[in-house]
């Protein structure tokens, strides 16, 4: 059993992050004048604390999935989120859970499933889909299904990474690119916007999280025909 995976994150929005963060950046080491270092935290210092922040949309210690989507084989895709989205993260992981154990339910009872394992299927999956997922599960303490393989080698079996599989364990390649070179709808076209994972806040902030699910969606999609592509079960 394929499961398609992609999911869309933002910074983390707890009280207090951005003062976290402000402790752990210092002024440059050749500062030494007080009123030097006093300019520097009033001048400069707050752009590189928002800079920070902003980079906890990779970080599942501080960051929020604020949407999720999957496509179980060739079945459309399912897309969990919230309009309430600061407050959404907690159904999104309880929706995304309880389709892939039903998903797993389904093969079982059909007596098709093989290995007891589905393989799930992304771009970057194991870097960051699987591991952001895992950590925020940690945090909110949701325990997910066992089927989810969170410490997959790049080499196994239950997880194909399609930047992996293009580019090599230590390669990288963008989603964007592979459609384009494939001949596949790129990222925002089922928007009618340009949009990538750094723009996500963006939209979401500008009250377009609907425009953010369909964009996720749109993901799941070319991940599958890319899949499709590279196990050579769609032709050129």
């Amino acid at each position: 059993m394929n499961i398609y995976l992609d999911i869309e994150t933002i910074p983390g929005q707890a009280p207090g992050i951005k003062e976290i963060l402000a402790e752990r950046i210092s002024a440059p080491g050749n500062y030494k004048k007080p009123e030097t270092i006093a300019a520097w935290e009033l001048n400069e210092k707050p752009a590189l604390v928002d800079e920070a922040w902003l980079k906890t949309s990779f970080d599942g210690a501080f960051g929020h999935i604020v949407v999720a989507s999957i496509a179980i084989g060739d079945e459309a895709p399912i897309t969990f989120y919230g309009k309430d989205w600061p407050g959404s993260e907690r159904e999104i992981l309880f929706g995304l859970f309880n389709a892939i154990d039903a998903a797993g339910g389904r093969e079982l009872a059909g007596g098709t499933r093989q290995a007891g394992k589905p393989v799930f299927i992304g771009h970057n999956v194991l870097n960051f889909d699987l591991r952001f997922i895992f950590q925020r599960a940690v945090m909110l303490g949701i325990r997910p299904p066992a089927s989810i393989p969170f410490d997959a080698k790049p080499w196994g079996s239950e997880v194909f990474d399609t930047m992996t599989a293009w580019a090599g364990a230590r390669g990288t390649v963008s989603l964007d690119k592979l459609c384009k070179v494939f001949g596949i709808a790129t990222k925002g076209s089922e928007i009618e916007d340009e949009i990538d994972g750094s723009k996500v806040w963006e939209f979401v902030q500008a009250g377009r999280i609907d425009d953010v699910a369909k964009y996720c969606a749109g993901d799941v999609e070319r991940v599958r025909q890319i899949h499709k592509r590279l196990t050579f079960a769609q032709a050129a």
